[in-house]
C-alpha cells in the first residue's frame, strides 16, 4: 500500500469516525440556515464558505474532545466500543490534540470573520465539551439542556453573522433545536438504556422512569414546533414550504403521541429516526426559501 493510500485509509477508518460525520453535517446545516435565514446576499459565497469552513471544524473539534474525554464509558457501551478510541486505534494524546487544533482553528477562524458570531461558536464549543460532557454528563441527566444549548448554537451564530446582532428570531430558532435535541436524545437513551446503565450514565428513563420520559418527548416535540413555526413565519417563509413544514411537524407530534399513548421499540426508533428528518427537513426548507 502506498503513502497515499495508506493516508487515505487511515482518515478513513481512524480519523473521519471521531467527527460523527451526519452529527456533525446536521449541525452545520442549522448554521447555514441560520446564516440565510437572515436574507444575506445569497451570493457572498466568501462569507458563507468561512462560515461552513468555521463551523465545521469548530464542531468537528468539539466532537473528537467529546470522545477523547468519554473513552472509558465508550469502551464499557457496546454500540460504542469499536469507535476508534475506545478500541485503542488512536492514542488518548492524539485525540486531544487533533480535537484542540480542529477546535481552535475553528473558533479562530470565526472569530476573524466576525467577533459576535466567533463568541457564540466558542460558547457552543465550552458547553458541548466542558459544561456537558466534563462536568454534567455522568453527574446528571438533566445535562441533556446544556448539551442542547450547545447544539443550539450554530444555528444562532448563523444568524447572528448575516444580522451582525442577536434577535428574536435567532433565539427562536435556538429554542426550537434545544427543545428538539429531547426528542432525539430521549429515545436514544431508552433503546439503549442498558449501554448508559452498564456505564453508570444518568438517564431520564433511569432517573425519572418510561412514562415521565415519554411525557417529557411529547412536551418538547410540541415546544419545538412552536418555536419552529413562529421563527419561519416571522422570516416571511413561503406558504408553499410552510405547508410542507407543516406536514412534517404533524409528523413529528404524531410519533411523539404514540411513543407517549401507545409506546412500542418500533415507535421509539421510528421517532429517533424522524426527529432528524424532521429536523433537517426544516433546515433545508429555510435554506431553499431564500434561493
Amino acid at each position: 500500500m502506498s503513502n497515499l493510500q495508506s493516508a487515505i485509509h487511515n482518515l478513513k477508518s481512524k480519523y473521519w469516525p471521531l467527527i460523527k460525520a451526519l452529527q456533525t453535517g446536521l449541525l452545520l446545516t442549522t448554521g447555514v440556515a441560520g446564516y440565510m435565514s437572515a436574507r444575506c446576499p445569497i451570493f457572498n459565497l466568501g462569507t458563507l464558505l468561512g462560515l461552513a469552513g468555521s463551523l465545521f471544524l469548530a464542531i468537528s473539534g468539539s466532537t473528537v474532545l467529546n470522545m477523547w474525554w468519554d473513552r472509558d464509558i465508550d469502551a464499557i457501551m457496546g454500540r460504542t466500543q469499536k469507535r476508534p478510541t475506545s478500541a485503542g486505534e488512536i492514542s488518548p494524546n492524539e485525540t486531544l490534540r487533533l480535537g484542540l487544533i480542529l477546535s481552535v482553528l475553528g473558533v479562530g477562524w470565526a472569530a476573524t470573520i466576525d467577533a459576535l458570531y466567533g463568541l457564540i461558536v466558542f460558547f457552543g464549543l465550552f458547553f458541548d465539551v466542558v459544561v456537558y460532557s466534563m462536568w454534567l454528563k455522568r453527574r446528571t441527566c438533566w445535562s441533556i439542556v446544556w448539551g442542547g444549548v450547545s447544539g443550539a448554537m450554530p444555528i444562532l451564530a448563523g444568524r447572528a453573522l448575516g444580522l451582525g446582532s442577536i434577535d428574536w428570531i435567532g433565539v427562536a430558532l435556538a429554542a426550537s433545536v434545544i427543545f428538539w435535541i429531547p426528542t432525539h436524545t430521549l429515545t436514544f437513551s431508552m433503546k439503549f438504556a442498558e449501554d448508559y446503565k452498564a456505564a453508570c450514565v444518568p438517564t431520564f428513563p433511569s432517573t425519572y422512569g418510561l412514562p415521565s420520559t415519554r411525557a417529557t418527548i411529547a412536551v418538547s416535540s410540541i415546544l419545538a414546533a412552536l418555536a419552529m413555526g413562529a421563527a419561519v413565519f416571522s422570516i416571511g417563509m413561503a406558504w408553499g414550504f410552510l405547508r410542507l413544514l407543516a406536514v412534517l411537524t404533524a409528523g413529528l407530534l404524531m410519533l411523539a403521541f404514540a411513543i407517549t399513548f401507545r409506546p412500542s421499540e418500533r415507535v421509539n426508533f421510528g421517532l429517533f429516526k424522524y426527529a432528524s428528518l424532521f429536523m433537517l427537513g426544516a433546515m433545508l426548507m429555510i435554506v431553499l426559501d431564500v434561493l
